[in-house]
């Protein structure tokens, strides 16, 4: 089990650290760990977070 902290996952999905402060107090973001002051990040679980906010294109547009 990797852990990341808050600054390496705002490395890995290139946002500020601010967005991802901003995601864990609106508990719209990946699940974390909280020890004490500390908070981390599974990897697993910030990939498998990205994972379900993917978009599929929709279908090609019939104009008529």
């Amino acid at each position: 089990m990797e852990l990341l902290d808050e600054k390496q996952v705002a490395k890995l999905l290139r946002v500020s650290l601010a967005s991802v402060r901003r995601w864990r107090q609106r508990k719209t973001g990946p699940t974390y760990i909280k020890a004490g002051a500390c908070v981390r990040y599974r990897r697993e679980d910030v990939e498998a977070w990205l994972r379900g906010r993917e978009v599929k294109p929709e279908a090609a547009f019939d104009a008529r």
